[in-house]
């Protein structure tokens, strides 16, 4: 548009191009000819012609129909002719990495005003990188992926390994020594939970469930059996390709038989008449990244119990997409093994002590989807908080009505309890060692992400009905909120069904009572 010479007109002037055949309308102090689009115009051409859009400023109509991205498109800023004489524009589309404005659009600590005893001025660095990394390079990859249910680009991945995102995703660790995290912004001997936190965060404003899965989430949850648990010799082979993005690895725990009951496991590992391999049988199901994963570790019933085992693709091994609510690009997987392969060495923690190995694996796995939950009610509150702004109904705005400032008010509440608990865990975990956090974190995390997903699933069902036709429509205005709606379930069943998780914390608790304890 820079080198297209736009001219100045009064609205007296677009007034007069009020017809079909010479339709001019008026947004946001730009003035636009819709003669040749008119009979392209997706609504039909009644609702250009009326009178009041025609030759008229449709701001307001223009935003009650269409998010503000549509006027960012190529084919419509070659619509725009020139501008209102006297005026200027008064909305603005945010620029990569820029901070809402919108109330509880962000955690209280990016929030102009606000303090929080959590957060560096390196917290606050970091998080400045990845929004720009996010805007930039996952956003838009994501909505290409959602689409086509293909998995991310591999640019993306590489762009991710250059900056060591993968790795970060892995919480601290020996695995960040002598690594460069994002330029060099935060050091490796520095970065603790909450920068882990942020990143989590930033990435899951994508708004795309399935594509957020796809970004190797199999990874975060499939690596870390591998660094605790794994060999040396194993480790230095498998760890640098994975946080490299060359190859690709997932958790194969959840079966048909046993999802939330691991005890129920059925795949079956015995070892060779020589003793120096497995031969796994079974299938697992709805398993992360599974359909493009180099390696799968394996939750595996044995002689003396059960063991986990890092298994490479290869003969025996036969892996099929499941088409579930989210896209295709999460690559969820049903896998069998037929009498497939592995080394004794690729044994991770002591046989038949598979049980701990998996156990030790949930709490981060759950602590992580706490992270996402929370970020993403927040992003639901954001997109309920402009519609219900800009939205006239019997003449008024939405917010104008008590009910629903009711809904807003609970959403937000949700929002704010779940990111404050979320908070105050992560200071725990920074200042506890790993054998600690087990001990007395587990049914905390368990409790969290019980409560963070079913808040989640209210502020879904809150928003759709806010939103109404909209919000159970793909495209469009409510698009977010049909998706979030239509994928939340899968926050409230990964790592753990709700009431499963909500039991466990009560347990975890009720082992902690002391004996003395008396009304």
């Amino acid at each position: 548009m820079a080198s297209k010479q736009l001219k100045i007109f009064t609205r007296e002037e677009v007034a007069k191009h009020n017809k079909q055949d010479d339709l001019w309308i008026i947004i946001d102090a730009k003035v636009y000819d819709l003669t040749r689009f008119v009979g392209m115009h997706p609504g039909g051409i009644a609702a250009l012609t009326d009178e009041e859009v025609a030759g008229q400023d449709a701001t307001d109509q223009f935003f009650a129909l269409h998010r503000f991205e549509v006027l960012l498109k190529p084919q419509y800023q070659r619509l725009i002719i020139g501008n209102i004489e006297g005026e200027e524009a008064a909305l603005h589309p945010p620029n990569v990495g820029d901070i809402s404005k919108v109330p509880y659009a962000e955690p209280t600590w990016l929030t102009e005003g606000y303090y929080s005893p959590y957060y560096t001025e390196n917290h606050r660095e970091l998080q400045r990188a990845v929004r720009r990394f996010t805007d930039e390079y996952l956003v838009p990859d994501a909505l290409a992926r959602e689409e086509d249910g293909k998995r991310p680009d591999q640019k993306v991945l590489d762009k991710m390994a250059e900056l060591e995102l993968h790795a970060m995703r892995l919480g601290p660790g020996k695995h960040l020594q002598g690594r460069t995290l994002m330029g060099g912004i935060v050091k490796p001997e520095e970065f603790n939970y909450f920068h882990e936190l942020v990143v989590m965060q930033e990435m899951v404003r994508c708004g795309a469930r399935g594509y957020g899965d796809g970004l190797l989430g199999g990874k975060v949850i499939g690596l870390p059996p591998v660094l605790n648990f794994g060999s040396q010799e194993l480790k230095d082979r498998v760890v640098p390709e994975v946080l490299a993005a060359k190859k690709f690895i997932c958790l194969a725990i959840s079966e048909a038989h046993a999802g939330s009951d691991v005890m129920g496991l059925q795949t079956t590992a015995v070892k060779t008449e020589d003793g120096k391999e497995w031969i796994i049988n079974g299938s697992k199901k709805w398993i992360t990244n599974g359909t493009f994963a180099d390696y799968f570790t394996v939750g595996c019933k044995t002689e003396d119990g059960f063991t986990v085992i890092l298994v490479e693709k290869g003969s025996g091994i036969e892996t099929r997409q499941i088409k579930t609510s989210y896209s295709t690009t999460a690559g969820t997987a049903f896998i069998t093994f037929d009498n497939a392969r592995a080394p004794v060495g690729n044994t991770l923690g002591e046989e038949g002590g598979g049980i701990f190995v998996m156990l030790s694996n949930f709490n981060h796995e759950r602590w992580v989807m706490c992270c996402a939950s929370a970020r993403a009610q927040r992003g639901i509150v954001e997109e309920c908080l402009k519609w219900t702004s800009q939205r006239k109904a019997f003449g008024k705005p939405l917010n104008s009505l008590a009910t629903v400032r009711a809904k807003l008010a609970a959403m937000i509440q949700r929002a704010e309890s779940v990111q404050n608990w979320l908070e105050s865990i992560t200071y725990q975990m920074c200042n506890m060692s790993y054998k600690q956090q087990a001990s007395k974190l587990a049914g905390q995390i368990a409790l969290l992400k019980s409560y963070s997903t079913s808040c989640a699933q209210e502020t879904a069902r809150d928003a759709v009905q806010l939103f109404g036709g909209r919000g159970i429509t793909k495209t469009g205005m409510g698009r977010l909120i049909e998706h979030y709606h239509r994928t939340i379930p899968f926050d409230a069943l990964l790592g753990g069904a709700e009431d499963v998780l909500s039991d466990l914390g009560v347990r975890q608790a009720l082992r902690s009572m002391p004996h003395d304890a008396r009304l």
